[in-house]
């Protein structure tokens, strides 16, 4: 297969950035800060996309498409939304080149746009100039809207998935005719995205608010979704916000009320991207490769014939194409991998690369005794099955190789979750062990900026289900009411 993976222990950045390239998930583009996906990664994302389209209609959200360019003045609009996203926009000046007198390719200056265009880091603006003229009555609303797109923020550091200066996204934008709707809604769409964490790419996740200093820019309140890594790591998974009524009076989208009164309405937004991708690739992968639950695998199963000469490939391929029906009647992705230009000891590697769940592998000894060899991507073991019931066990399988990342994952979070009463215990915890520390805040932006700036850790979110404690902040001392959880992140 080529080159070897450097190991998480040795160089766990280098690891990761390797094994993107290496599982043909992606590579850097002729653009920098941007990325090709490739159609292996893409596959996943696909089904990222799909699972989440679902739960999003079953929750009766539509999907529409907004441009990609938004007029300069509508972020002046909402003064917290363009200081949050001022210095990552990308800027469209011109609509025109031509070729000067030396032949060399130019901006022609004489097509300078009347109004610059912003590339969209986010769609509230162009989103919310749409409803004012969609929106008249309670009878329109509750609005509850989705759309799947690209966004560009102008990133100077850079990593596949993780922080790229375009990425592949959702964005939900919903009106609702009350505070009380838009905050239900906002809590919704972070349970949501938690179910859908949990039982599809089987990344346990802590539910919270974002501190104020956190938030998105523009909100009131900001859900997440928090995941722990591998290396000790947070990653931010989704995040969810209730605007309250910041972009309806910015934009002067207002309803007419069941009793004749105008009223602005209440908003919520919220989204996830192809950062996941790096989530479940950082949750589960290992020094062999990518690791991928079943429910997220482009391939849940592949096939891989073992023979000397075709009489014998093709009594196998007639007994593959038995077994491959079965397991798609049970809803099982099947690949055969029939390559004559490689070995099966480098098709036995490669998928184990890429991270497939299960590798059957099957020679002309098998056919005789009516066996197969079951290969578990996830703890590498293997095991010789009758092939007449092939199908059922790995229906099973899977299921529970499922279970088994998962509860691995939960595991390795409550071993790297660490409750700490003073500051010296905080650094210890987060330079020796890492993972999640729960500590006392004493609630203010200035000390919360002050650990940062002590320690580079962040105040992920308080969790939803926090418990009242009595204490006192790790840094100042001043009195608080519950612990609050800190992690360095990505």
């Amino acid at each position: 297969m080529g080159k070897k993976l450097t190991s998480r222990s040795e160089d766990y950045s280098k690891w990761y950035n390797e094994l993107v390239v290496m599982a043909d998930l992606a590579e850097n583009s002729g653009v920098r800060g941007m990325m090709v996906i490739k159609p292996y990664g893409y596959a996943i994302w696909e089904k990222i996309q799909a699972e989440l389209d679902k739960k999003f209609k079953e929750t009766g959200h539509e999907n529409a498409y907004f441009p990609l360019f938004i007029p300069k003045s509508y972020f002046s609009k909402e003064a917290s939304h363009v200081d949050g996203f001022a210095k990552e926009c990308a800027v469209v000046t011109h609509y025109r080149l031509k070729n000067d007198e030396n032949g060399k390719v130019v901006v022609d200056e004489d097509a300078k746009l009347e109004e610059e265009l912003i590339v969209r880091p986010t769609s509230e603006t162009i989103i919310w100039d749409t409803y004012r003229k969609w929106i008249e009555s309670y009878r329109d609303l509750p609005l509850l809207i989705n759309q799947w797109a690209n966004v560009v923020r102008w990133e100077m550091r850079t990593r596949l998935f993780l922080r790229t200066a375009e990425f592949l996204w959702q964005e939900g934008h919903t009106a609702h005719a009350t505070k009380k709707e838009a905050i239900i809604e906002a809590e919704q769409m972070m349970n949501v995205y938690a179910d859908f964490a949990e039982n599809f790419m089987a990344m346990p996740v802590i539910r919270g608010f974002k501190t104020e200093s956190e938030r998105f820019a523009g909100a009131l309140e900001t859900y997440s979704i928090e995941a722990l890594m591998q290396d000790g790591k947070a990653l931010q998974a989704g995040t969810s916000h209730f605007l309250g009524q910041n972009f309806a009076k910015a934009f002067d989208v207002q309803f007419t009320s069941k009793e004749g009164k105008k009223e602005h309405v209440w908003a919520t937004s919220w989204g996830v991207s192809t950062r996941l991708m790096g989530g479940l690739i950082m949750t589960h992968s290992d020094d062999k490769g990518l690791v991928l639950p079943p429910n997220l695998a482009p391939h849940q199963v592949v096939i891989v014939p073992i023979y000397r000469n075709d009489d014998q490939f093709d009594e196998i391929s007639e007994k593959v194409a038995e077994m491959t029906k079965e397991l798609r009647a049970m809803g099982v992705s099947v690949k055969f991998d029939k390559r004559d230009t490689y070995k099966p000891g480098w098709k036995f590697a490669e998928w184990e690369l890429k991270g497939v769940p299960v590798r059957i592998a099957i020679g002309p000894k098998d056919l005789e005794n009516g066996t197969v060899e079951v290969a578990r991507r996830d703890n590498l073991t293997k095991e010789v099955v009758e092939s007449d019931s092939i199908a059922e066990y790995v229906s099973e399988l899977l299921k529970e190789i499922q279970n088994s990342l998962f509860t691995k994952a939960i595991d390795y979070r409550t071993e790297h979750t660490t409750k700490v009463d003073s500051f010296d215990e905080f650094k210890e915890v987060l330079e020796g062990k890492g993972g999640f520390i729960e500590a006392h805040w004493d609630g203010s932006a200035e000390t919360e900026e002050e650990i940062k700036k002590l320690t580079k850790a962040t105040i992920r979110c308080i969790p939803i289900d926090a418990k009242e404690e009595e204490g006192t902040c790790i840094l100042t001392g001043k009195p608080s009411t519950k612990r609050v959880l800190f992690a360095k992140a990505y």
